[in-house]
């Protein structure tokens, strides 16, 4: 009862720091990218240093191809955009968990992610000062109707380019040439991007960004059940994958896998608790007292090795980007994710950075990764590593 009054005390402090309510469920039109609602953005997430910062939502294509709602933010460059509109940054976020709470655009002091975005936020301003029109989708499901079916390789994808749709209709000047990029869940999400087929041609992507793209994420499952070492560090991202399984897939709940004290935290992950807050709830479980004494974790591997980047056939220019001392993100799986990638497609670029763990990473790519797209967009073909 004491771990299961935690739980809940933590949920509750997480709905409190949130402080903002899920998109009510619509009937979306069938268009994809179709702008659905657009209003001013003023808190922790609007960018210093765009003229004009948006609230959106929009109309995409989630699991199993169905029309859904999706939330996310459009930030526009000050002065006049140059010919062909503002070259467009659509951004892919990081593991910020599977509750509506987790949602980036609701970013607010003290919020519940707001360790994350408090990284993220400085490096899109960033993208925003150099004249891009920077988008950031909060994927399906975060801060909209249904779960989030987190690491779903193709509903990323979906997401991530439909924004770009809709932000040219919040504002004309927006072009259609646009760059993806993306850390963590999003590194794979921007692989999933970088591969998929863009059609209608009404925008055109030229390149993307993946810096710490996750991968191996079948193998958290037997790292915690095993019991290694670092195994705690696991925990976490294990509740966040198994929602996110659950939201792709109702048949997977979590509960037919979890022991009662685990499920209780897998329950508070889909409702208030985010990653950070996950992180601070993991620590009070005993590893052997995560799973079921029955429980057969087949589905759940299959479902995201069928997630992984590898067979992924690029289409556009590529950088990855990875730094040399991130624990969560191992470079040599990084590497291994690349190597296999330059068997279908040469035109992709791995970058170390020296000394900077996972989310470091962020900061330390941000001027190669400018320079990247700035060579792309006057027509160069940046080198390969491949």
């Amino acid at each position: 009862m004491r771990s299961a009054g935690r739980v809940a005390v933590a949920a509750a402090a997480c709905a409190a720091m949130a402080g903002v309510a899920a998109v009510p469920a619509q009937a979306a039109p069938a268009q994809r990218g179709t702008l659905l609602h657009n209003r001013p953005l003023t808190n922790l997430a609007a960018l210093p240093s765009a003229a004009r910062n948006r609230f959106v939502t929009y109309v995409s294509e989630g699991v199993g191809g169905k029309r859904i709602t999706v939330s996310g933010t459009v930030a526009v460059p000050k002065g006049a955009p140059p010919r062909g509109g503002w070259p467009v940054l659509s951004w892919a976020h990081g593991t910020t968990g599977t509750a509506d709470a987790c949602a980036p655009s609701a970013d607010a002091p003290g919020g519940p992610v707001r360790d994350y975005l408090s990284l993220t936020e400085p490096y899109l301003d960033k993208w925003v000062a150099n004249g891009f029109a920077v988008v950031q989708t909060d994927y399906e499901g975060l801060g909209t109707p249904g779960g989030h079916p987190y690491m779903n390789g193709v509903s990323e994808a979906n997401t991530v380019t439909d924004i770009v749709r809709a932000a040219r209709e919040v504002d004309h000047r927006i072009g259609r040439d646009w760059f993806v990029a993306g850390h963590s869940q999003g590194g794979q999400a921007t692989l999933y991007t970088a591969a998929s087929r863009q059609k209608p041609r009404d925008i055109r992507l030229k390149g993307a960004v993946a810096i710490a793209p996750g991968s191996n994420m079948s193998q958290t499952a037997q790292f915690v059940k095993g019991e290694y070492p670092g195994a705690e560090t696991a925990l976490p991202f294990l509740f966040v994958l198994l929602n996110g399984a659950y939201a792709a897939d109702p048949s997977m709940p979590p509960e037919d896998l979890l022991a009662p004290e685990a499920a209780a935290i897998a329950k508070a992950g889909r409702t208030n608790a985010c990653l950070a807050q996950l992180k601070q709830l993991g620590p009070t479980l005993p590893l052997d007292k995560v799973f079921r004494p029955d429980a057969d974790l087949t589905r759940f591997e299959a479902y995201y090795d069928s997630q992984e980047a590898l067979g992924l056939t690029l289409k556009v220019p590529t950088l990855v980007a990875q730094g040399t001392a991130d624990r969560e993100v191992a470079p040599a799986a990084t590497q291994n994710v690349v190597g296999d990638l330059c068997k279908r497609y040469g035109n992709i670029a791995y970058r170390p950075f020296e000394g900077a763990d996972h989310r470091g990473a962020i900061s330390a790519s941000f001027e190669t990764s400018l320079k990247f797209a700035q060579a792309v967009r006057r027509g160069e073909t940046p080198p390969t590593t491949c």
